[in-house]
């Protein structure tokens, strides 16, 4: 089907302050904060989001959000953070340190997931109940809508290629990967995957990529030049979404069914350990700068955990909303 090219849209912030956030930002240089304070939980469920303080781990606030957030973004200024209400259709705009509510950009519809590119010149949105994905022109957070493509069935996550050139887009209901030409912002392929495609992540160097492949209990490894699937990593049912440990040599991918999550050596495309013993349904995942601590959401359990990075093991659970998806704090280990 030939899809028809819509008008150019410029969609611009709307902020509770009178002045533009990069307008502030410009003239005063990102904090060098030691540790984070507050952890924000997107409840995907409940409409809100959750306001963890972490060293008394324990939820100080709860706030309304948005219908149905699922996935954040940081934007380029290192200080914003940009939380998708995927039934909303707008995206929340929140101190990144604090998570105070700070603006909104409206009709962004049906953002589901997220996502700029290494160069921050691409701003992707995937409509996971309207199988379509959205491809902006970015300055900063303000957004040009260039195209829309139908892309089905039900688009999930996203990766891109470090020249920024590519964006990959799983079909969750068609068990496809989609490769995205970003500058012409056309299909360039699609190619079957295992059932239920979800999490994505590109190995250093761009050499493989890596999906998580919630309908069954393994990664895929993917050699995206020659279309081909090279490798099944087992790690657990329901594998799902991926954070790297920020040593580029390591990654975690959750097991939602299983209730595990695997470390993957990304060099060996091995599984090196399980951490097991977790509430229901892990999913999003983030990690402490000083990589000692990872923090994850537990989509069945209505709680995050707390895991010790170097024993692997789940030290602490504190209860937050339904549904929880996102997680997030900053500053955090490098997205490495």
């Amino acid at each position: 089907m030939k899809l028809r090219r819509r008008p150019a849209i410029f969609f611009a912030a709307y902020l509770i302050f009178p002045f533009s956030i990069f307008a502030q930002t410009a003239a005063i240089s990102t904090p060098k904060l030691s540790e984070p304070k507050i952890a924000m939980v997107l409840n995907s469920g409940d409409a809100s989001i959750s306001l963890i303080d972490m060293q008394m781990r324990a939820v100080i606030k709860t706030v309304p959000i948005g219908k149905e957030p699922h996935h954040l973004m940081m934007a380029p200024d290192q200080q914003t953070l940009l939380v998708a209400n995927a039934v909303g259709n707008d995206i929340a705009i929140l101190n990144a340190t604090t998570g105070d509510i700070r603006g909104r950009i409206p009709n962004i519809i049906d953002p589901y997931q997220i996502g700029y590119s290494p160069n921050n010149q691409w701003f992707v949105v995937n409509g996971n109940r309207l199988n379509r994905v959205d491809i902006y022109a970015a300055q900063g957070i303000n957004f040009t809508l260039l195209k829309s493509l139908a892309l089905a069935k039900t688009p999930s996550h996203i990766a891109f290629t470090a020249d920024s050139k590519i964006a990959f887009i799983t079909l969750q209901d068609s068990a496809e990967l989609a490769a995205i030409d970003l500058a012409t912002q056309t299909i360039l392929w699609k190619m079957p995957t295992g059932p239920t495609p979800a999490g994505l992540w590109m190995t250093p160097g761009d050499k493989f990529l890596l999906i998580g492949i919630t309908g069954a209990d393994y990664v895929e490894v993917v050699d995206w030049r020659t279309r081909q699937v090279i490798k099944r990593i087992s790690t657990g049912k329901g594998a799902h979404n991926f954070r790297p440990q920020g040593d580029r040599k390591h990654v975690f991918v959750s097991n939602r069914v299983a209730s595990t999550i695997s470390l993957l050596d990304m060099q060996t495309l091995e599984k090196v350990g399980d951490i097991t013993g977790l509430p229901a349904g892990p999913d999003d995942m983030e990690i402490t700068a000083d990589g000692k601590n990872l923090w994850v959401s537990f989509r069945f359990a209505k709680k995050v955990g707390i895991i010790d990075v170097p024993s692997m093991k789940l030290t602490t659970v504190i209860p937050v909303g339904k549904s929880p998806h996102g997680v997030f704090f900053y500053p955090r280990a490098a997205w490495e």
